[in-house]
């Protein structure tokens, strides 16, 4: 198993992905995404942007995110508790329902927060659909909050934050 940048010849792969994703998201009346949302000229642009990471395993692809410092303006709605620093905002966090249930999606979490650290940002935003019970649940497991809730194209989404704690060294 690895985490490593996607490249254009991963796109054909991801596209099936979210294409499957969005069809086990609306079984389970979670209507995040449609076929509109992510486009393929999104995936396209995250990748020229080097911000989309794959979680490749057995050279399968079987989830990936987007991660960058792009924030919706409507996130200057909210009052964000960690204001300070760099942010980082977890996107388009997307496993393959193959693969649902297998740390995958735990997994590319905690890559977001070795890649915060190591590239000095001092907390991560993201936003998730409000019927998203898995993710939600998932995101608080992981030490998010809630910080409020936004109104967006598909619905209502909570946004949550996590402050990372500088790792200390001691000698």
């Amino acid at each position: 198993m690895k985490i490593e940048k996607g490249t254009t010849e991963d796109i054909n792969e991801m596209m099936k992905i979210i294409k499957a994703t969005v069809a086990d998201m609306h079984e389970q009346k979670i209507y995040q995404w449609d076929h509109t949302y992510p486009s393929k000229e999104i995936i396209i642009e995250d990748i020229h942007e080097e911000n989309l990471y794959v979680y490749r395993d057995e050279n399968i692809i079987k989830g990936f995110v987007v991660l960058n410092e792009y924030q919706d303006k409507e996130y200057e709605e909210l009052d964000w508790k960690y204001n300070k620093g760099k942010k980082l905002v977890i996107h388009r966090l997307c496993v393959n329902p193959k693969y649902k249930g297998k740390g995958i999606a735990t997994k590319l979490i905690e890559y977001a927060d070795i890649y915060c650290r190591d590239n000095n940002y001092a907390a991560i935003r993201l936003d998730t659909f409000i019927d998203n019970k898995p993710a939600c649940r998932l995101y608080e497991k992981k030490g998010y909050s809630v910080v409020g809730a936004l109104e967006f194209r598909m619905g209502v989404f909570y946004c949550f934050e996590k402050a990372l704690e500088p790792i200390t060294t001691y000698i």
